[in-house]
């Protein structure tokens, strides 16, 4: 038998030692708690294999990390999602099939005719537009956007965003319409070191800046607020055309309600289903021409078709034939037609109206095959964090074998070594899941700080606890497989390995 056993043998019986013997089915302790004691080991065992220790605390430790960073990622967007549909309340129709009202189009006619729908209370049409150069910079990530407003019907409004949210300056009013006088995010006047009365050039064209706002949500600080017949003006958009109108319901009106309503009042009237083509992708990406890629895309994903125009007996409306797209591109579109038709299952919506729920539903589907994605790229690391714990439970058990012989013949059970081994796999978890979560907490920070209009994640306390006690279970797991093999040793087996 080596020196160290011996020497660890003559502790136990010598009394020397925490645990002394008294009998093979029971042990007691000079002083303290059976428990205390057992943990007191357990952090001794750990402690006198360092190297090993620390490397199973980094594995773990990046696995933690990792995951509190990915699922951050999905909290913050649901969290900004909230955030963005608190402010709100009212619906938004628009063509059917378009993901946001920049790539939506439709007649402007219909505006008025959603006035005289009962539950209506305050109509504004919208015009988007995407600005593909602010202040000589390429703007993809985050984008721009011109958010042509009738300001009119915005002063009306009971809550409106962007006109509730300045921080600098003023909303823009009636002396405002026709002008190039425009309202921008406090993200966007940080970016080109801007403030109310200086010049934004935005598409060649020379903006003068009234008001700064900040609505706190990534989706909404992205937009600069014009005149809709200004915006129509420099776009060169067709003045019977616009991109969405928002309802805002009265009192007491059940907004599901007004929904179907309007639905079934231009149901049959299709626009037809939009469609993006290679020119939308380049646009999104900032583009002026598409690419190879572009197309190649477009044509994987059959966008390149265009909605045909369909034959009715009714007379086409001129300002529906012709239907100017966000990135640049012309669409035909389905003639339009001029009298409403009898609300029918059969026939499809002219009109897509959503809610601010039926928006946090959409971003929700997208959320939760965005959850999937978190959920395999976590899985990754905890694998590899689960097999190095493993491992080293594993080397650390082989070694002390005979230390096990040697204290099950003098008195311990199978289930006080399970719980040492326990003890000393549920301390690497623990410790390890304390340094991945508070690693991916500042992470989160440094990340929110750096590119705040980028990406908003958000670490929440519920998200931290998880992962901590998810660490260390996945650490008394690892150990849970090296525990049964030592506690399956009869005494003299394990003594025999030394």
């Amino acid at each position: 038998m080596c020196r160290g056993v011996e020497r660890f043998a003559r502790l136990l019986h010598s009394g020397d030692h925490p645990f002394v013997s008294i009998g093979r089915k029971s042990f007691g302790f000079k002083e303290g708690s059976r428990g205390n004691w057992m943990l007191h080991f357990a952090w001794q065992n750990l402690a006198s294999r360092p190297a090993r220790s620390v490397l199973a605390l980094l594995g773990l430790t990046v696995a933690i990390t990792g995951m509190v960073g990915l699922f951050s990622i999905a909290v913050g967007l649901q969290r900004t999602v909230g955030k963005t549909f608190e402010r709100i309340p009212g619906l938004a129709a628009m063509q059917p099939g378009a993901p946001i009202p920049l790539f939506s189009r439709m007649p402007a006619a219909w505006a008025d005719e959603i006035k005289d729908i009962p539950g209506v209370s305050i109509v504004r049409p919208e015009l988007w537009a995407r600005a593909q150069l602010v202040d000589g910079k390429m703007t993809f990530n985050p984008p721009r956007f011109l958010f042509g407003t009738d300001i009119a019907s915005t002063l009306k409004m009971k809550s409106a965003v962007y006109r509730d949210d300045i921080k600098a300056g003023r909303f823009l009013d009636a002396s405002d319409v026709g002008t190039l006088h425009c309202v921008i995010s406090e993200s966007i006047a940080d970016d080109s070191k801007k403030q109310p009365g200086d010049l934004l050039k935005v598409d060649g064209n020379s903006l003068e800046i009234v008001g700064v706002y900040k609505t706190g949500s990534l989706l909404l600080d992205v937009a600069i607020v014009m005149d809709q017949s200004t915006v129509r003006q420099l776009y060169r958009m067709d003045p019977a055309i616009i991109s969405s109108v928002y309802i805002e319901p009265e009192e007491n009106v059940n907004p599901d309600e007004l929904s179907l309503a309007i639905r079934d009042k231009f149901r049959g009237r299709s626009l037809g289903k939009w469609q993006p083509s290679a020119e939308t992708i380049a646009g999104l990406a900032g583009r002026s021409e598409p690419t190879l890629a572009d197309k190649f895309v477009a044509g994987l994903s059959g966008l390149t078709e265009v909605a045909k125009t369909r034959k009715t007996d009714d007379v086409p409306n001129s300002a529906s034939q012709e239907v100017v797209q966000a990135a640049g591109e012309r669409q035909v579109a389905a003639p339009v037609r001029t009298t409403s038709t009898p609300a029918d299952d059969s026939q499809e919506d002219g009109l897509e109206v959503r809610s601010a729920r039926d928006w946090g539903n959409k971003i929700q589907e997208f959320s939760s095959d965005l959850d999937i994605f978190m959920y395999l790229m976590s899985g990754i690391g905890v694998v590899i964090a689960l097999l190095s714990i493993l491992n080293t439970m594993l080397m650390s058990v082989t070694e002390r074998m005979t230390e096990f012989g040697i204290l099950k013949a003098n008195g311990w059970s199978s289930w006080d070594l399970l719980r040492l081994i326990g003890y000393e796999s549920a301390a690497l978890g623990l410790i390890g899941g304390a340094l991945g979560c508070t690693f991916g907490w500042i992470g989160t920070l440094i990340v929110n700080a750096t590119i705040p209009d980028k990406l908003n994640l958000y670490a929440s306390p519920g998200l931290l606890f998880f992962s901590l006690i998810f660490s260390m279970g996945l650490g008394v797991l690892g150990g849970l497989y090296p525990a049964l093999w030592a506690t399956r040793l009869t005494p003299m087996e394990a003594i025999r390995r030394a």
